[in-house]
């Protein structure tokens, strides 16, 4: 029966979001009528151990399988797609530290009800996929946050430059808007490699030796 509940609740969300946003996915997308800037890689990175144990448990979600790898072009439809999964991820499910959940200091895994940020993300990329995005678009991320703790984000590459889907903000922003300092993410040529990022927010200088 809670679940039944939980799976209503959810269905609710994406029906109430969709109609108030549907107005303003336009409106919004005008804010970067200019291309924002691109993240900037300077080589290969480890992957994360939580990934690493998340793809021995759910490989085909780590396989190099895109037959596109360019720039999603960023319309109107689009963009509300980005704002609808992030809120009804963010609204969704609640946030629980590994240990709490699992009695483990660090488990990614898709989210019934509970997760962490890696999870969020986890979900938010399978969600986006189901709705035609290709995944060298979606690719996971690792940043310290305002207070220099690890957090992992959502980066959706796009024509009109790199954007972030954050648990712990409401609305898809630029990724240099927040205040974070970039680490690593997944390559977009093959998900299971990480690359390195220019440790920029909006402090920063971008790296310019190489660009993905």
């Amino acid at each position: 029966m809670k679940r039944l509940m939980y799976i209503f609740l959810a269905v609710i969300s994406v029906m109430t979001y969709g109609t108030a946003a549907f107005g303003q996915s336009e409106v919004l997308l005008n804010q970067f009528s200019e291309k924002a800037p691109i993240m900037r890689v300077f080589g290969q990175s480890s992957a994360p151990v939580g990934f690493i144990k998340f793809c021995a448990i759910s490989p085909q979600d780590c396989r190099r399988t895109a037959k596109f790898h360019g720039r999603v072009d960023l319309t109107p439809a689009r963009w509300q797609e980005l704002e609808e999964i992030n809120h009804i991820v963010n609204s969704t499910v609640v946030p629980v530290t590994d240990e709490e959940l699992y009695g483990e200091v660090e488990r990614w895994s898709y989210p019934k009800r509970y997760g962490d940020c890696e999870d969020y993300v986890l979900l938010k990329r399978k969600l986006l996929a189901q709705r035609g995005w290709p995944m060298s678009a979606l690719l996971i991320t690792v940043v310290r946050d305002e207070i220099g703790d690890g957090h992992a984000v959502l980066t959706v590459r796009t024509a009109q430059g790199d954007f972030m889907l954050d648990n712990k903000r409401k609305d898809v922003l630029v990724w240099h808007k927040v205040p974070y300092q970039y680490v690593k993410r997944q390559s977009y040529l093959n998900p299971a490699l990480w690359v390195s990022l220019e440790e920029t927010g909006p402090r920063g200088v971008l790296n310019q030796t190489g660009v993905e």
